[in-house]
Parts: C-alpha cells; sequence; structure tokens
C-alpha cells in the first residue's frame, strides 16, 4: 500500500502521487527560477523545490494538479520537506480527483448542514434570524465546503462550518453559564463571523487568495454582506440591532493589529473574540500533537506565537 506523505520518515524514499496545494515561482541567489511547492495529501502538506525549473513546468503545475512525486524525506530547519528528485503530473489511468487528496472536517457534510439548520431556527430576535436567513441563502453550499484558512486553522474542506458551528456549541454553554448574555447575538455573531471567508478564499482545493481577499479581507467582506442584505430586506442600518450585529463581527479578532476595525465593545462581541481564539487555537495544537510522539514536543506553531506544545502520555 502506497505511503501517505506524512507518514514518511527522514532519508526514506518517497513515491507516492499528491496533490499541489500551492506553488510560487521563486528566484535562486544567483538568479535561477526554481518552484516552490506544497504537496499535500489527506495526511497532511509536504514542501519541496523544484529546481532549475522549466518554462513547461511552471506552467503545468500548478495549484490543483495531481502529480507523480518521487524524492527523498529530508528537513530544513527542523521542518520536513521532500528533496525532489522526479516529478510529473498524473496520468490517464492514474489517480486524478483532488478531492481524494484532501483533508476533510471531521463531521459529514450533512451532518453540519442539520446542526446549521436547528442552530438558525434558535435565533427568536427576528430582524437577526432573517438576515442570517438572507445571507445563508446566498452563502450556504460554500459555507459547508469551504476551509476556515488558508494554512492555519481548520484549513480543510469543511473546516469553515465546523469552526462556526463549534463556536456556536461552545457560546450555548458559555450562556447557560451566564445568563446575562444575548444568546441571540451570540449565535448569529457565531454564524456569521468567518462567513467572509467565502469570498476571501478561492475553495476547498489547493486554497488561494482571491483578489478581495488580499486586498479587502474576510471581515470587511461579510460587513459589506450584513448590509447588503439589510439594504434588501429594508432595516434601519442606524437601529441598535443592526449596530450590534455588524460590531460584533467586525471586533471578533479583539484587536486592531488582527484586522479588526473596531476591539469588542459589547460583551457577546468579547465573548465571541474568546471562543473564536480557543477553538482556533484547539484545532490547531490538536493538529500538530496527533504528529508528535509522545513525551516530545511539536513543531513550532506559527499561528499560536511560534509555540511549540508538549505531548503528554496517553
Amino acid at each position: 500500500m502506497t505511503k501517505l506523505l506524512t507518514e514518511y520518515i527522514d532519508t526514506e524514499h518517497i513515491d507516492s502521487f499528491a496533490l499541489i496545494k500551492s506553488a510560487d515561482i521563486r528566484l535562486t541567489k544567483t538568479g535561477k527560477t526554481y518552484l516552490n511547492l506544497l504537496f499535500s495529501d489527506r495526511s497532511g502538506d509536504l514542501p519541496g523545490n523544484l529546481w532549475d525549473a522549466t518554462d513547461d513546468q511552471i506552467k503545468s503545475l500548478i495549484p490543483g494538479q495531481i502529480v507523480k512525486l518521487q524524492g527523498v524525506r529530508g528537513a530544513y530547519q527542523d521542518k520536513p520537506q521532500v528533496q525532489i528528485t522526479n516529478l510529473r503530473l498524473s496520468e490517464t489511468g492514474e489517480p486524478n480527483n483532488p478531492t481524494d487528496f484532501m483533508i476533510h472536517a471531521p463531521v459529514k457534510e450533512g451532518e453540519m448542514n442539520d446542526e446549521l439548520s436547528d442552530f438558525i431556527l434558535m435565533i427568536t430576535n427576528p430582524t437577526w434570524n432573517r438576515l442570517v436567513r438572507k445571507i445563508f441563502s446566498l452563502y450556504h453550499d460554500q459555507f459547508l465546503r469551504f476551509p476556515a484558512a488558508k494554512s492555519n486553522h481548520h484549513a480543510f474542506a469543511g473546516g469553515l462550518a465546523f469552526h462556526s458551528l463549534s463556536i456556536v456549541k461552545l457560546a450555548r454553554s458559555v450562556v447557560a453559564q451566564y445568563p446575562q448574555l444575548n444568546s441571540d447575538l451570540l449565535i448569529t455573531g457565531a454564524l456569521l463571523h468567518d462567513l467572509g471567508k467565502t469570498i476571501e478564499l478561492s475553495g476547498p482545493i489547493a486554497t488561494q487568495y482571491t483578489l478581495a481577499g488580499d486586498l479587502i479581507g474576510h471581515i470587511t467582506l461579510i460587513d459589506e454582506q450584513i448590509v447588503l442584505a439589510a439594504n434588501e430586506l429594508h432595516f434601519d442600518l442606524q437601529s441598535e440591532e443592526m449596530i450590534l450585529i455588524r460590531h460584533v463581527v467586525l471586533a471578533h479578532h479583539g484587536i486592531l493589529e488582527y484586522g479588526s476595525p473596531v476591539r469588542p465593545a459589547v460583551m457577546e462581541a468579547e465573548v465571541l473574540h474568546q471562543l473564536d481564539e480557543m477553538d482556533a487555537g484547539i484545532q490547531m495544537m490538536t493538529a500538530a500533537l496527533n504528529k508528535t510522539e509522545a513525551k516530545t514536543f511539536s513543531d513550532r506553531i506559527f499561528g499560536l506565537d511560534n509555540r511549540k506544545f508538549y505531548k503528554i502520555s496517553e
């Protein structure tokens, strides 16, 4: 049986099919062109450089393509990589379906869809309920299938829904403990806060940032969709309800340096920010520790201040 990418160990020869997740054209110090590639399968990612890349290789080895990868598993700056010896596109009769090489959410799409419907029904505030229904009528399928990020947390197919629905579940528990919180506002914010990633990102296969994603970002993009939906529904944008939900969504990154134009100024906004941080952090730690032997440290996690985490014995 063919090994998965992350199952190879140092100095072992790699001979596998993989999905090209990203392909960046770069120059060496001497001015020679090479491709910085990120290969992926359902076990995870493995980077590698194709030195002296030809024009034909640059044109054909693009994100979303399935390739036959041969090389040696090595490391650079203590991080795994493949030293490529041979690389070609998948041929007729060989694996060629990108979805077979993708990591998927641990919950099936149908189950997440049922949860989404149930959570929307829980929103009793008519303004927020109608607003959520209107926006999800446009982005329902993307919500269920898109990742929540290109490379950090929940960067897998269905990751956006899995992350957002996890936050709703956490929010319901927090509201049960602290009834002074507005449940409707918190659930609405949890469902909408990252929905702009359906515009910011290209999709679940070989995810890239769109032009709007690079130049505007998902927080502003979803606020725009909230405003557009409110206008179609003839809601007053100056009403407290609309200002509150926009604030909760706009403030969910917590601080200005992380992209939020405002800091949380109502309890529900602060709670959503904290739950968002916790869920993203736990997923990043879990992904790293799943690849770590007991009683050793994980690789450093960029999204958690480049810290590494110790895996305790089970």
